[in-house]
C-alpha cells in the first residue's frame, strides 16, 4: 500500500519527520510530496527543499522524495497511492484537514485520507513558526533537522546581518573540534 504524505515542507521540521516515521511503519511505501503552489513564496526553492528532505531521512529504506504541482488526488492516481497521509497538531487542524478529506473523497472515492496524531513534543511546531523564531534571532536547533536549522540561519543572516553569529555558533558546532581550534 502506497501513501502520499503531501506539504510544503517549507522548511521539514523535526514534526514532520515524526509523522514520516511513522508512516514508514505503516504502509508499504510512502512518497514525501512536496507540493508546488504557485500563490506562495517560500523561503526555499522546491530542489531545496527536496534535498533537504533526502538529507534527514537517509534511514528510511520505503520513503521516496517527489514533487508535484495540481491537485493531491490527481498525483496519488499518478503514483497508484491509496491514501493520503496528514499530520494532526490540534483542534484547528482537524476543521481543515477534515475539509480537505471530505473534498478529496469527492474527487476520487479509491483514495482514503489517514489522520496521524502528532507526538505530544510536536503538537505546537509547524514550519511558520520555525520560520519565525529564527527570523527573530531565536534558535531553532530543537525543531527542525541540523542541516536544515544551518540553511535557515544563513537565510536570515543574507537579510539580517546580525544574525551571522547564530549561524557561526550553529556551524562551529557542528564542526570535528579540530577544526574549530584552527
Amino acid at each position: 500500500m502506497i501513501a502520499i504524505y503531501p506539504g510544503s515542507f517549507d522548511p521539514i521540521t523535526l514534526g514532520h519527520l515524526d509523522i514520516i516515521e511513522r508512516g514508514c511503519k505503516l504502509f508499504d511505501q510512502v512518497i514525501v510530496a512536496v507540493v508546488i503552489n504557485p500563490n506562495k513564496t517560500p523561503l526555499f526553492t522546491v530542489q531545496e527543499r527536496l534535498e533537504q528532505i533526502r538529507l534527514a531521512t537517509p534511514h528510511l529504506s520505503n520513503l521516496e522524495i517527489d514533487c508535484f504541482e495540481g491537485l493531491t488526488v490527481n498525483y496519488a492516481r499518478i503514483r497508484g497511492a491509496s491514501v493520503l497521509l496528514r499530520g494532526l497538531r490540534v483542534l484547528s487542524d482537524f476543521e481543515l484537514e477534515l475539509q480537505m478529506a471530505h473534498t478529496n473523497k469527492t474527487l476520487a472515492t479509491e483514495i482514503e485520507t489517514v489522520f496521524l496524531a502528532t507526538s505530544n513534543e510536536y503538537s505546537f511546531l509547524s514550519s511558520s513558526v520555525v520560520k519565525e523564531v529564527a527570523r527573530f534571532g531565536g534558535s531553532i536547533d530543537h525543531l527542525v533537522p541540523q542541516h536544515v536549522a544551518l540553511d535557515i540561519y544563513r537565510c536570515y543572516a543574507k537579510t539580517q546581518p546580525g544574525l551571522t553569529q547564530t549561524t557561526d555558533r550553529v556551524s562551529q558546532k557542528n564542526l570535528p573540534s579540530q577544526s574549530r581550534d584552527s
